[in-house]
């Protein structure tokens, strides 16, 4: 069993720069703070331990009667040269299966960090969303959204704006025009002002600020978060949360005040965020999040809907990204019987886990 160290783990995960935030050793530092244990396993592909070929940072959540939850967010890291044999690392598999069954796990959910373009062919759409790797059952379970869009950030910054589009490059330069204000901040509680307001009014669930101050003092102090607020004549009016890792930058918390929204100060806000994101060397900024459907749907109806994601999808199709949807999810099942039983209670009742 290769259960590792948060030093041992950092270590391995300077070989993978490429590896998801929610791999990181400062997410499972904020999740351990949120009621799941945190497990990080190392695989080694040689016999002398010196070097490390694939690893897997593993959140469990107790259930009732002692038996646990297993969460593998946006993993496991292995190589990226070849991702589509991740699968193939039994080692790790097994390695993880012994910690589940230490843990008592009733079932591991995988969310891996592969995703396929939305304009993929037809057969690969079909063999990479719908067909398990053996082991593996599809899952039920969702946790982190299925499909996002993926902004291009490398180039001059005239480039990225003209992948966008024109309303969107308007919107930015009218924030400007309307002497809307953005600069980096460590003003937690505006922040989660604007947040609370936001949930309010787009009836969505928030975390507390608690929370949201402990990711900050995670990752900021290594340069891998910021908080940006926007403000018109001395009011905050919107702000977000977004992170960097390695060469991709993830938009995870974002909030606007009732006030001034004619002034689309949150247009400006995500051009700000970008630009952070390209002087740490990003070259891709996630959206994170809009409805699962095709590109198709998605256009055919996003002037017609608002409920859940399709109203952030309105707004994040300007920033001329690509749209993507994740391999997955996947069960890993160890005691099926009470997997059945738990499949059953979350058919009839609502999400039952946050993600991000």
């Amino acid at each position: 069993m290769s259960e590792v160290s948060q030093l041992t783990w950092d270590k391995f995960l300077n070989d993978y720069p490429e590896a998801h935030l929610l791999q990181s050793r400062s997410w499972g530092e904020l999740k351990s703070s949120y009621g799941w244990e945190v497990s990080r396993i190392i695989s080694r592909s040689s016999s002398n331990h010196e070097l490390a070929s694939a690893g897997a940072q593993i959140l469990f959540r107790s259930l009732p009667l002692g038996y646990t939850l297993a969460y593998l967010p946006k993993g496991p890291v292995i190589p990226k040269t070849q991702p589509a044999h991740w699968s193939d690392w039994g080692k790790l598999w097994a390695e993880v299966d012994k910690v589940c069954k230490k843990m008592r796990s009733v079932f591991l959910l995988v969310e891996p960090d592969l995703w396929v373009a939305d304009n993929s062919t037809a057969e690969d759409k079909q063999l990479q969303w719908t067909v398990p790797p053996d082991g593996f059952n599809n899952s039920m379970f969702s946790v982190q959204p299925v499909r996002t869009v993926l902004v291009d950030i490398s180039g001059s910054e005239e480039q990225i704006l003209g992948r966008m589009k024109q309303k969107t490059r308007y919107n930015i330069r009218l924030a400007s025009k309307k002497e809307v204000y953005v600069y980096p901040s460590d003003d937690l509680d505006t922040f989660y002002q604007l947040v609370v307001e936001t949930g309010g009014r787009d009836e969505f669930g928030v975390h507390s600020l608690d929370y949201y101050q402990l990711a900050y003092d995670l990752f900021n102090p290594a340069g891998e978060c910021e908080i940006f607020l926007a403000e018109f004549q001395g009011e905050p009016i919107a702000g977000l949360m977004v992170f960097a890792i390695g060469k991709r930058a993830w938009y995870f918390y974002g909030a606007s005040s009732n006030k001034h929204r004619e002034r689309m100060p949150n247009y400006l806000l995500q051009w700000e965020a970008i630009r952070w994101a390209r002087s740490r060397g990003c070259v891709n900024y996630d959206l994170w999040g809009v409805p699962d459907e095709d590109e198709k749907t998605l256009e055919m109806y996003f002037n017609k809907r608002s409920d859940g994601l399709w109203g952030v999808y309105r707004f994040k199709r300007g920033f001329g990204g690509q749209l993507i949807r994740s391999f997955g999810p996947w069960d890993r099942i160890y005691i099926p019987g009470i997997y059945k039983i738990i499949r059953l209670w979350v058919k009839r009742r609502a999400v039952w886990m946050l993600g991000t």
